[in-house]
């Protein structure tokens, strides 16, 4: 992963690193601010629950103050039975007291720039339809495919990095990540120690954000 931080373009004092063990209890309260604590039983929760994020996906923005402000990871997922493999993106979220200034935006052109750069070949995600259809996911690909629990069909979209990733993809997606160990699983002080993926370094991007969107 490259080392250099990347400022976003309309707020140069906000840059986008990769997470780090420091961040974890930062990103957890900023999560509760963001999303409440519903977002503990969302049908996502299901295919992350004692699964490290995909290696290289799990994205902080950065103030001026070095405080995290927005958060996204990606995990990998099998879409069904011996199915192709993917990315479930998510949890995305911003500081409340943010908003509006495109962190989010430039949260997920970084993350889906660097899943195609690692290789991979399809993200999917839950979440509203108008908004990331700006970054190119519809729910053209996901009619076959279904989550492990509760989620409303019109909000489960896809977006293919390879055409045809999807083609004739079925089944209920399955949780496909590397697992947390037994210990971290039982305690929570350590699964918040080694939540973040242990390869993924510190540093951050020269590939650029782009101009933020609302």
């Amino acid at each position: 992963m490259h080392t250099e931080k990347e400022a976003i373009e309309t707020s140069p004092d906000i840059v986008i690193v990769a997470e780090n063990l420091a961040d974890v209890a930062a990103r957890e309260a900023l999560l509760d601010r963001a999303m409440g604590p519903k977002r503990r039983k969302k049908s996502s929760e299901k295919l992350r629950r004692g699964r490290r994020p995909s290696e290289g996906l799990a994205l902080i923005a950065r103030n001026a103050e070095g405080s995290a402000i927005g958060t996204v990871r990606l995990w990998d997922v099998r879409l069904g039975e011996g199915g192709p493999a993917a990315l479930l993106l998510g949890p995305l979220a911003v500081d409340p007291s943010t908003k509006g200034v495109g962190i989010g935006s430039a949260l997920m052109r970084q993350a889906i720039a660097e899943a195609a750069r690692l290789g991979h070949r399809a993200i999917l995600l839950v979440g509203d339809a108008p908004y990331y259809a700006r970054f190119g996911f519809t729910t053209e690909k996901t009619g076959q495919l279904s989550m492990p629990g509760p989620y409303e069909r019109d909000r489960f979209l896809a977006l293919e990095l390879v055409p045809g990733t999807l083609d004739g993809a079925r089944g209920v997606l399955k949780a496909a990540g590397r697992k947390l160990g037994a210990s971290v699983r039982k305690s929570p002080a350590a699964f918040a120690k080694s939540d973040v993926s242990s390869d993924s370094p510190s540093g951050s991007f020269t590939r650029p954000a782009g101009r933020l969107a609302r």
